[in-house]
């Protein structure tokens, strides 16, 4: 089934068109956001500063990679329910509901960066022009729509009466997003306001997702803890790979056993170099703050952090452990860099930075990864497929499970390497096979 079909039958089926404004159109939940409310049937207005996206989404460029957005873009453009602009008072004239989709960076104390936020909500004080639903979807800490009601209050305006506050967190996974926009698990809506509430669930009940209203302060609290149960089944199953090596079981078979338990499920237990990208550590982290500064010390939590710091060196100790004490002069080549498959997306992504590790040991690098340009900002030498980054290579390290690599053509992989040692760090290979092709093969968990 393609994409068009996969979305068809949710075009237009919202009860009523309305006037939407997305702050933050341009960028990764914006975006998303943005072209699928317009594809429910309403028009909506994208805002964001960085025009060079704005520029290419006018034209229906993704921006980004992420499977049926361009097809959506497009279509929806076509039919007028969705333009883009960089001029907040233009997006926000006939807006009933702005949706805030701006990023909220890590500060270097694991705390989140408010900074886009205050900036939306000094905007919408200087601009809202009439009563509007303001349902931020950017994941921020418990509390944070305190200041921006704070931020508003300087200037003039009054909650309940020009406008008022939801909490409506994004669930999205890169590379399913566009799916996950339409298939939700469920939508949640926390607010004081009834009315706000019942506006914004009207947007997402063609959806027939679960829809949940609670409070604002429950609605940021289950994005974050959300986020860090995910974590913690990643750094869970990477502990139980590690002592399946120690015991010479297959974690491929204990995560098959594992799963079929309905309490369980099979989802994020998948062994390898540990959780990373623009989310999951920097919410974790963000959830390690806000305890620390209710006066509570989140021992568990920050174990998950420290387990998943541990899982990259115990990925490392594999490479010295086939090569030796010293890597300097070693070519290793690297497959993967971004920070799972499906996505071009490389932002906090443990790969680069074990690139950049081996690099500053003195390992000669080249790196392949589908979805990542030669012109990005990665150490090592960029190779123009995975066999030009085996060529002559000590070692080939796997680090992203594209289905690319499991693709490949082994026995080539083998010939134009100089020794046959392989470091698995996704599973992406059956290890038997990889033996009788000559690889000195070593995974996560595997025998």
């Amino acid at each position: 089934m393609s994409d068009e079909e996969r979305y068809a039958k949710f075009e237009v089926t919202a009860p009523r068109a309305l006037p939407i404004a997305v702050v933050g159109g341009a960028g990764y939940v914006g975006s998303i956001t943005a072209v699928g409310l317009a594809h429910l049937g309403h028009h909506v207005v994208g805002v964001d500063v960085n025009r060079e996206r704005l520029a290419q989404l006018t034209e229906g460029i993704a921006p980004f990679h992420e499977p049926g957005l361009a097809a959506l873009l497009g279509a929806n453009l076509a039919a007028g329910r969705i333009r883009f602009t960089d001029a907040l008072p233009e997006a926000l004239a006939e807006a009933k509901v702005v949706f805030v989709a701006v990023n909220t960076p890590r500060r270097d104390n694991g705390e989140a960066d408010l900074s886009h936020i205050i900036d939306v909500a000094t905007g919408l004080g200087r601009h809202l022009q009439r009563y509007t639903v303001v349902a931020v979807k950017s994941t921020v800490p418990v509390g944070a729509h305190l200041t921006m009601r704070r931020v508003l209050e300087q200037f003039g305006r009054r909650e309940g009466a020009d406008y008022d506050l939801v909490a409506n967190p994004e669930f999205l996974r890169e590379g399913f997003a566009v799916h996950d926009f339409f298939y939700p698990d469920r939508v949640i809506i926390g607010g004081q306001s009834a009315d706000a509430k019942a506006l914004v669930r009207e947007l997402f009940e063609p959806l027939a997702a679960p829809i949940i209203e609670t409070t604002i302060e429950n609605a940021q609290m289950t994005k974050y803890a959300a986020n860090a149960f995910l974590a913690m089944r990643v750094s869970f199953i990477n502990e139980i790979a590690n002592i399946c090596e120690g015991v010479g079981a297959d974690i491929k078979d204990v995560v098959h056993g594992l799963g079929y338990d309905r309490r369980i499920g099979h989802d994020y237990l998948r062994p390898g170099i540990g959780f990373s990208g623009p989310c999951l550590p920097k919410d974790l982290e963000g959830l390690i703050r806000l305890a620390e500064d209710s006066g509570y010390e989140p021992f568990f939590l920050k174990s998950i952090l420290e387990k998943n710091e541990h899982q990259r060196r115990h990925i490392l100790g594999k490479v010295y452990g086939l090569l030796g004490t010293s890597l300097y002069g070693r070519r290793i080549g690297v497959l993967g860099l971004t920070f799972k498959q499906g996505t071009d997306d490389i932002r906090n992504s443990t790969a680069p930075e074990i690139v950049d590790y081996l690099v500053r040991r003195g390992a000669e690098v080249r790196t392949y990864d589908p979805m990542v340009g030669p012109d990005t900002a990665v150490a090592g030498r960029p190779a123009k497929s995975p066999y030009e980054a085996a060529a002559g290579a000590d070692l080939l390290l796997l680090l992203t499970s594209w289905d690319e690599f499991r693709a490949l053509d082994l026995e080539r992989i083998r010939r134009e390497m100089r020794l046959p040692n392989l470091v698995d760090g996704v599973n992406a290979l059956d290890p038997a096979a990889m033996r009788r092709l000559g690889f000195t093969y070593v995974g996560v968990g595997r025998p």
